[in-house]
Order: C-alpha cells, then structure tokens, then sequence
C-alpha cells in the first residue's frame, strides 16, 4: 500500500526557511506526479508545488522564486525548500501522489494518495 509521511514542519521565522519532506513506500517518486498541497483554517486546500518524472515542475504563483520542490530518487523521498517565509504560509502542509505519468490537473481530486500532513506555522 502507498504510504506518503511528511516531516520537517513546526515553527518559521518571517523571511527565514523550512524543508519539508516526504518518506514514500509503496510508490516509487521518480514515477508519476508528485506534489505538495496546503490548507490554512477556513480556506481551501490549495497547490503550492509539483514534479514529475523527469523532474519538470511547477509552483503557485504564490510561492514562485521563493520555495523549491525536488526530489531524491535513491531515498525515495519528496522535498520541499520553503525560503523567504511569510505569515501566509502558515498552514497544514501535504505530500499527494497522482499516480498518472504527468503533472496536468493539479487539483486535490486528481491525486490519489495523501499524507496525514505536517503544519507549518510562520510568525514575526
């Protein structure tokens, strides 16, 4: 069964930097999509950044030149390098899997596997 576990939330300073990672098993990262999700209270759960196969990615306009999605094929592990935090990047944050070979549809529907998430809080 595909299992997806993030770490490396907790607290963030404004203009400092977290990274986030996600353990696969069960599913292999270098194939399909994978992606980071997140969800602030009252809000809906929105894409934040994408990388399939062949590396290629994609971001929210939001945190464009700012956080940066990689992953590490050996370790079986998704990343995401979150620089330059602002207050509005404070939510739960999920790892998600469209198991299909492209990134296209980048809406919550669309993957088929989630983490349980790990919140990032972003203060002054």
């Amino acid at each position: 069964q595909v299992q997806l576990v993030e770490s490396g939330g907790g607290s963030g300073q404004v203009g400092g930097s977290l990274r986030l990672s996600c353990a696969a098993s069960g599913y292999t990262v270098s194939v399909g999509c994978m992606g980071w999700f997140r969800q602030a209270p009252g809000k809906e759960r929105e894409g934040v950044a994408f990388i399939e196969r062949y590396s290629q990615t994609r971001y929210a306009d939001s945190v464009k030149g700012r956080f940066a999605i990689s992953k590490d094929n050996v370790k079986n592990t998704l990343y995401l390098q979150m620089n330059s935090l602002k207050a509005e990047d404070s939510a739960m944050y999920y790892c998600a899997v469209d198991a299909r070979s492209r990134c296209y549809l980048l809406i919550p529907a669309r993957f088929d596997y989630w983490g349980q998430g790990t919140q990032v809080t972003v203060s002054s």
